[in-house]
């Protein structure tokens, strides 16, 4: 796992740096958090999410916003039927308010989070950051690799869906 969260850092890395000037660090990056997601093959099924949640636009906004993005395998991960049932049209609303729960206003970075510490999501729900055995939790989700600079905030991948309370 260890060796998969390394390739996934540098993946995210060359991706950042792709949008960069020649000039400017991976920090500096003029990618937004949309062209970030779209530009990484693992994040697929969250940009069809989002697009299909008409949040493009939100999320290409001037921000700040951190999120806690799912890859592909997180999805995965839900039961069977469930991301083909919140694409639907009619499942709009639940889709919003699921994506929207992994949104949090601001810039958060991994060097500001805290063990035990709350934050209010764009859905209105609070998330809980735990800190265990060397890794950060954002609810039951492990953060696999974080501060993935965008120019209008930052990403932190998560391994597993997070699903606001219901």
């Amino acid at each position: 796992m260890k060796k998969f969260t390394s390739l996934m850092m540098i993946a995210l890395v060359f991706i950042a740096s792709s949008f960069a000037p020649k000039t400017a660090s991976v920090h500096e990056v003029e990618a937004d958090i949309v062209d970030l997601a779209v530009a990484t093959d693992f994040l697929s099924t969250l940009v069809a999410a989002v697009k299909a949640g008409d949040l493009v636009d939100v999320l290409k906004g001037d921000g700040p916003f951190t999120v806690f993005a799912p890859t592909n395998e997180a999805f995965a991960k839900l039961p069977a039927g469930t991301v083909e049932n919140l694409l639907k049209p009619e499942n709009k609303a639940q889709l919003v308010a699921v994506l929207t729960y992994h949104v949090v206003p601001g810039k958060i970075l991994s060097t500001d989070l805290k063990n035990g510490q709350k934050a209010k999501t764009v859905q209105g729900s609070e998330i809980t950051v735990t800190m265990k055995d060397g890794n950060v939790m954002i609810n039951n989700a492990t953060v696999t690799a974080a501060d993935i600079m965008a120019d209008n905030g930052v990403v932190h991948v998560i391994d597993t869906v997070i699903l606001p309370p219901m």
